[in-house]
């Protein structure tokens, strides 16, 4: 590794600013690789893989650790249990770094912190770890789930246990695994769990009113990165063997949008015309935005709003990176109403705030912020933004609603609330989706996509047509 930068050390101090202090994985993680782009891909990727696998595994790893530490995990010194945490997961999952090296390098970072007296500490956890590291992996192996059958819940001491030993292979909390065997049965959420252990590949979508897919193909071709296209969206390609994105041409010339293929099949749910005005209530970081835009082929316009100048900011970088001309970022809360717009818009996209569980693959670190009493006060506020924003839709208009979760609190409960008390019908979005997409749920106007069904994000959209003016009441 590269004399200039302790990789140990920066993936310390990334996952202290995420489990320490709150901060946001993707966030903190871009930061970092942006900072240091000198780094190789190899030292990028080591990075990468170490920080969101710590993550993704977190809950195993402290159960583990409570085991073979006589401090547990949360009365550590914050420091010492993110290099013990980051350094579990080196020596069970990352089969290339020699068990030994992990332990020495974990020691010199205690050291080097001035954590002295507690080298030895960090020394024998690790190495009782890696001692009994066949074990370790045999109890975490994924595929146990495919042996568990669900127990009677009406025996409270067996169904807890059950839900222990589940949160242990998943490492998900007890709390959100019972939510889910609850609103999807016990096969549903296993396949979501193996699902999240799925590698996950760059997913973009293509902005075919800038570049034909001929285009894109030949850039990424010349730069030699290897690519597959989504079965459900023809302008979605997987993206793998390049370094960063941001060197890729067919990148920094707007012909590409990081977008997983749910969140752009959310589009593909729209029915856009030419010349339509479409208002993005909460919109950054832009893609759903672009995605209209680019389907208006230079036509209409496109208001992208979000609370803060930051999201603002991010929504105007991909605009300028497009050079799509039919698309504005405004600084708008969507829980105050805006007069003017009152019934302006064609179509209005309500991508929410939510608990984001169907993104827990990719964003591991929201399975540790996320609760039970949040999950709640998430629907609340996605109600209170429909309660304002529904006005903006023209009469005969459309209105898009859509979460990156699986909870049906903040889907389908929302949906038949939202039905129950405003001038909308359900459309039927059946035929707006590739035949292996589609669920008896798109007659009624929404679907559930999960990510062991559907190979994609957990996400949720719903279509509602607004009646006709005389209707209204």
């Amino acid at each position: 590794m590269t004399n200039s930068i302790n990789s140990r050390e920066l993936i310390a101090d990334i996952l202290t600013e995420i489990l320490e202090k709150g901060a946001y994985s993707h966030v903190i993680l871009r930061q970092a690789l942006d900072k240091y782009q000198f780094l190789n891909k190899t030292e990028r990727a080591f990075i990468t893989r170490t920080t969101d696998g710590t993550l993704e595994h977190l809950l195993s790893i402290d159960a583990i650790l409570n085991r073979y530490a006589k401090t547990k995990v949360e009365k550590m010194k914050p420091f010492i249990r993110t290099v013990l945490r980051m350094s579990v997961y080196q020596i069970l999952f990352m089969d290339r770094v020699p068990d030994s090296a992990v332990c020495n390098e974990a020691v010199k970072l205690a050291v080097k912190r001035k954590f002295v007296g507690l080298k030895g500490f960090v020394n024998g956890v690790l190495r009782s770890v890696s001692r009994e590291k066949e074990q370790l992996l045999d109890e975490l192996d994924s595929q146990n789930l495919q042996k568990m059958d669900l127990p009677d819940r009406k025996n409270p001491s067996v169904f807890s246990a059950f839900l222990s030993e589940v949160s242990l292979v998943s490492s998900l909390p007890p709390w959100l695994l019972c939510l889910w065997i609850k609103e999807l049965g016990w096969e549903e959420t296993k396949k979501t769990i193996l699902a999240f252990f799925k590698e996950n590949q760059v997913s973009v979508r293509c902005n075919q009113s800038i570049a034909s897919m001929e285009e894109i193909e030949n850039s990424l071709r010349r730069q030699n990165v290897s690519w597959k296209k989504s079965p459900y969206s023809s302008k979605v390609l997987q993206l793998s063997h390049y370094d960063y994105l941001e060197g890729l041409e067919a990148f920094s010339r707007g012909w590409l949008q990081v977008q997983d293929v749910s969140s752009v099949l959310a589009g593909e749910a729209t029915d856009p015309q030419s010349g339509d005005y479409i208002l993005d209530v909460c919109a950054a970081p832009g893609g759903k935005s672009l995605h209209m835009a680019d389907r208006l082929s230079g036509t209409g316009m496109v208001e992208a709003r979000d609370l803060t100048p930051q999201k603002i900011e991010r929504i105007e970088e991909n605009i300028r990176r497009t050079g799509l001309k039919n698309i504005r970022a405004v600084c708008q809360d969507a829980r105050i109403l805006t007069p003017k717009s009152v019934e302006k818009a064609d179509i209005v996209l309500a991508d929410l705030p939510c608990s984001g569980l169907g993104i827990i693959g990719k964003k591991p670190d929201i399975k540790l912020k996320i609760n039970e009493e949040a999950l709640k006060e998430l629907a609340v506020l996605q109600r209170e933004i429909l309660s304002v924003i529904w006005q903006y839709v023209r009469p005969g208009g459309t209105l898009i609603y859509s979460t990156c979760t699986i909870h049906q609190g903040e889907n389908q409960e929302n949906v038949r609330w939202f039905l129950a008390n405003y001038p909308f019908i359900a459309v039927d979005i059946t035929d707006r989706f590739v035949p292996e997409l589609r669920e008896p749920s798109m007659k009624e106007g929404w679907v559930q996509f999960l990510p062991g069904k559907h190979g994609c994000d957990g996400f949720f959209v719903a279509v509602f047509q607004r009646k006709a003016k005389e209707n209204d009441e």
